[in-house]
């Protein structure tokens, strides 16, 4: 993805319209770096994040550097609120100087102007090989001479599943999708269901896509596409559509009390997700500890080895921060130290965007609720096998609300996963059109 300065300009003299923000970045606008020197005595910078135990990760960089501290905000995670105030302090002139960003929602930020270029601050252009390819081109929108964020954790995502259960009804682990699909009809077949189709994480059904070699938008130097309806991803609404009409997967709402207690109970066998929900599956089914393994993702194709992504996030500094160069520093240390990655790790299961994290000794044991599999090299193999080509849409906030409408009727017999698609797309390019950004359709 190439965001030109052109589509930022637009979007900007248009902002107001903004359905996210509600705002324009109306302040201290300059997105390079061209300035990123060294200020004179102590620096206090503002951070927010909304990463358990985030405090006390910076306490060890406030410690080890007493000429660049950081006060750290927490809130709610990023739709939950953070970014609304992101844009409102943007436009107010009082934004922090770093933010927690998630990849999705960094081309939102991009085309309003709200994010620094850090690309001349030192070390940042040298850090790129430090990162798994494909995240530093989620930040860099692969423009020249140009980084817009540092990443911070990445969701490869693989297939969590009760091996006690496979195994005690003789049911192959799923290679593939279309025995995926077999085995769903064999765990049917017991009263329980193979896995939850999501009525609501389209950021999940979008990993599926971006695994399935699909993109769903572009930018070619000039002009957006939206691609939510291209071959690829109606074969995976298509595939989801079959399973559910059949019903061989539930849809219970995900993150309720529900859909936890179908995972600790043994109706739902199965979570195609990324390497954090190795958490949401050990928190929310406790008494099946020692009964899950993981497995990679199946494959469309036999012998294939491609992966999609869930979540990630990266840290930003905003435009208006007046020390973009020790903000920089601090997110550099933040995200490739592995005293930062490990406490990060063990604070929030954060699975670190940089190469040399996925070395941490944190990430090499066992894990007890597993059956003490190393469940992170099967993550570590899959971080490798994801797409650097997978591209955000500047109004992904939109898109999801819009898709996850289409599905949740879907889900409830009313329309098709590929029908709530096709209302996506056309939701989306009426968006970005009335935001003046340049679309081709």
């Amino acid at each position: 993805m190439r965001i030109t300065k052109r589509a930022a300009t637009v979007a900007l003299l248009t902002a107001a319209t903004v359905a996210l923000s509600g705002c324009s970045t109306t302040a201290s606008t300059t997105d390079t770096a061209g300035d990123c020197a060294p200020a004179d005595g102590t620096v206090n910078l503002t951070f927010t994040s909304w990463i358990p135990g985030i405090e006390d990760v910076v306490d060890v960089w406030n410690e080890a550097n007493p000429g660049i501290q950081v006060a750290v905000q927490t809130g709610p995670n990023g739709n939950g609120g953070t970014y609304a105030n992101f844009f409102n302090q943007l436009e107010a002139g009082n934004a922090p100087d770093l933010g927690q960003i998630e990849y999705d929602a960094l081309p939102n930020f991009r085309v309003q102007d709200g994010l620094v270029n850090l690309a001349s601050c030192d070390g940042v252009m040298d850090a790129q090989t430090d990162f798994v390819d494909w995240t530093w081109g989620q930040v860099s929108f692969n423009e020249d001479d140009a980084v817009y964020a540092i990443p911070q954790d990445a969701g490869p995502m693989a297939m969590f599943y009760r091996a006690d259960l496979f195994a005690a009804n003789n049911i192959a682990i799923p290679t593939t999708w279309a025995e995926f699909a077999t085995a769903a009809e064999q765990v049917r077949a017991t009263g329980s269901y193979i896995t939850n189709f999501s009525q609501s994480d389209i950021n999940q059904f979008a990993g599926l896509v971006w695994q399935a070699g699909g993109t769903w938008f572009g930018n070619d130097g000039n002009d957006w596409s939206v691609n939510l309806t291209d071959d690829t991803s109606i074969r995976v609404a298509d595939y989801w559509q079959d399973l559910i009409d059949r019903d061989l997967v539930s849809t219970q709402p995900p993150w309720t009390t529900e859909w936890d207690n179908a995972y600790n109970t043994g109706a739902a066998w199965t979570w195609n997700s990324a390497a954090w929900g190795a958490n949401s599956i050990a928190s929310g089914a406790p008494d099946t500890a020692g009964n899950w393994a993981v497995a990679p993702s199946p494959q469309w194709v036999a012998g294939d080895a491609a992966s999609g992504n869930w979540g990630g996030s990266s840290t930003a500094v905003f435009t208006g921060s007046e020390h973009p160069y020790e903000a920089a520093k601090f997110a550099l240390w933040l995200n490739t130290s592995s005293e930062s990655l490990t406490l990060l790790n063990e604070s929030a299961n954060l699975y670190p965007a940089a190469k040399s994290g996925l070395e941490l000794p944190v990430l090499k044991e066992g894990v007890e609720f597993y059956g003490d599999q190393a469940i992170y090299d099967v993550f570590a193999t899959a971080s490798s096998q994801v797409s650097p080509d997978f591209v955000w849409g500047p109004t992904m906030t939109q898109t999801y609300n819009d898709v996850s409408d289409g599905f949740k009727a879907a889900v409830s017999g009313n329309g098709t996963l590929a029908e709530a698609l096709a209302s996506g797309q056309t939701a989306t390019i009426d968006a970005l059109k009335a935001q003046s950004i340049p679309v081709k359709e």
